[in-house]
């Protein structure tokens, strides 16, 4: 059983190297790294089974590791981990992507659709579907950053003398 350290460390992998997407069908969050993070990978496929791991692979001198989690086991164990652990203010990119897949695949993963904390632009720029991934991408991006421009005050400037 996967402790809270486990769980916190999978979400710290999965914000800085995850990603959050699907096929079209079916709602699936891959990890990809370098070979060298092997017994990361181990670790991860004994402390968390129900995802998969594949590789290595090779393409283009680059060899690399593979962990997938689809079906149930990210509907009931990872969605869940996720909604609780992510927010947009420990990581609004991962926060917003998370949010994404699940209004794409909502009805897959037997949940309702998710609104993003914060404006409602943002709740409907991530509910938007299909969009090409590029595309969205962009909007997300330009999103996060309106978010942090609201969200800080410029400091008062004071006359130079």
């Amino acid at each position: 059983m996967a402790t809270e350290f486990d769980k916190g460390l999978l979400v710290g992998l999965l914000i800085g190297e995850g990603h959050f997407g699907g096929d079209g069908r079916q709602p699936q969050i891959t990890l990809r790294m370098h070979e060298r993070h092997e017994a990361l990978f181990r670790w991860l496929v004994a402390t968390f089974p129900g995802g998969r791991l594949y590789g290595p692979y090779d393409h283009g001198g680059r060899r690399y590791y593979q962990w997938m989690a689809r079906g149930a086991y990210l509907r009931d164990h990872l969605v869940p981990l996720l909604r609780r652990s992510l927010s947009p203010s420990l990581d609004h990119y991962a926060y917003t992507r998370f949010l994404a897949m699940c209004d794409r695949y909502a009805r897959q993963l037997g949940i309702p659709p998710l609104p993003l904390q914060g404006s409602e632009s943002q709740g409907a720029l991530a509910r938007q579907q299909p969009e090409p991934p590029d595309d969205l991408r962009r909007r997300l991006a330009a999103a996060a950053f309106d978010s942090l421009r609201q969200s800080s005050t410029p400091e008062p400037s004071s006359p130079i003398d």
